[in-house]
């Protein structure tokens, strides 16, 4: 639903879902699980297209870190 708002340029209703799929997943899978970089992705796609630049290129960093960590 997070990704439909987001598309649909309704950033206000996607951040807090976005949100809550990442604590969700942080907390049954691990912090440094390919699912949870994922939703870093997704999250920081949503901070780019609000122009919050940098909060979305340190979800991409840790993102990188975690795909990094699982090859």
């Amino acid at each position: 639903l997070a990704e439909l708002y987001r598309t649909q340029g309704q950033h206000a209703q996607a951040e807090p879902l976005y949100k809550r799929s990442l604590t969700i997943r942080e907390k049954a899978l691990g912090s440094e699980h390919p699912t949870v970089a994922t939703s870093l992705e997704s999250m920081a796609a949503l901070f780019r297209n609000t122009n919050r630049e940098e909060e979305a290129g340190a979800l991409e960093k840790r993102a990188a870190a975690i795909r990094a960590i699982k090859r």
